[in-house]
């Protein structure tokens, strides 16, 4: 059973520990929007990620490009982000990129005719939106009955949306190699859908976090909605506030007596 992270017992054990903090974007660190394109984190979102990324080791992981990523950020500072293009070593990422886009000849001609549906071109993974289509349930069956065609393919599911990645290819894998290269003891990685799974069913080493409870999720924790990301990124900073050492503790106490002294004169 899911339990919500912000009463969680775990959270209090953070500000101490080797730990990366990770997050996807969509849905996490920003709300879901109609228009992709659009997509924003709120003012106070970015100021906290700002400073968390300052105290704790911080990842942003997208199945978007790595540039629109950097582009959405809008100046925040992490330490890594990884796009679409780097879910998996270096190495294979060109192959991987030529055989995504073969599937796209095939797509483009199973799914004509299909209103609402627009297909997105990441270079290393495709997304088919259905967010505005009339008959979604249609619109699920049409882009299942394309991406069954692409013996490679492995279909996501996320909200309104089928993610088509090379098999082999998981957020998961980034994570914990990201999470080894920085030696960190656990990974703390917040998603909010289907594509985030891989993440969540990892192992020990990593604490899943979902945005919405839902019980088929591998995830151990959740948030309630979208808009707790703040108050977790406010706990977790507040965990790594500096505390004023012994002589700066006396310090404030002298001179909070000579204020009292002072008025009472």
């Amino acid at each position: 059973m899911m339990e919500p992270l912000l009463s969680s017992r775990v959270l209090s054990t953070l500000g101490t520990a080797e730990v990366l903090l990770a997050f996807d974007f969509d849905g996490t660190l920003a709300p879901i929007v109609d228009d992709p394109s659009s997509a924003a984190m709120r003012t106070t979102t970015r100021h906290l990620l700002a400073q968390v990324a300052q105290v704790y080791p911080c990842a942003v992981i997208s199945g978007r490009t790595e540039q629109e990523v950097m582009r959405l950020l809008g100046g925040v500072t992490v330490w890594y982000v990884i796009g679409n293009r780097f879910l998996e070593a270096p190495e294979v990422v060109e192959r991987r990129c030529r055989e995504v886009q073969s599937w796209l000849p095939l797509l483009q001609r199973e799914l004509t005719g299909v209103e609402g549906i627009s297909i997105e071109d990441k270079g290393a993974s495709i997304a088919i939106h259905y967010r505005h289509a009339v008959d979604r349930e249609r619109a699920r069956e049409a882009i299942g009955n394309a991406a069954r065609l692409l013996e490679s393919a492995r279909a996501v599911a996320g909200k309104e949306v089928v993610n088509l990645l090379p098999a082999g290819a998981n957020k998961g894998a980034a994570v914990d190699r990201v999470r080894r290269q920085l030696g960190c003891e656990v990974a703390l990685y917040v998603g909010d859908d289907g594509t985030d799974e891989d993440v969540f069913a990892a192992g020990p080493s990593v604490l899943g976090v979902r945005v919405g409870p839902a019980a088929d999720s591998a995830a151990r924790y959740y948030l309630r909605d979208q808009g707790q990301i703040d108050e977790l990124l406010e706990r977790l900073l507040s965990l790594r506030a500096p505390r004023p050492t012994l002589r700066e503790s006396s310090r404030h106490g002298r001179a909070a007596g000579r204020a009292r002294d002072l008025g009472r004169d």
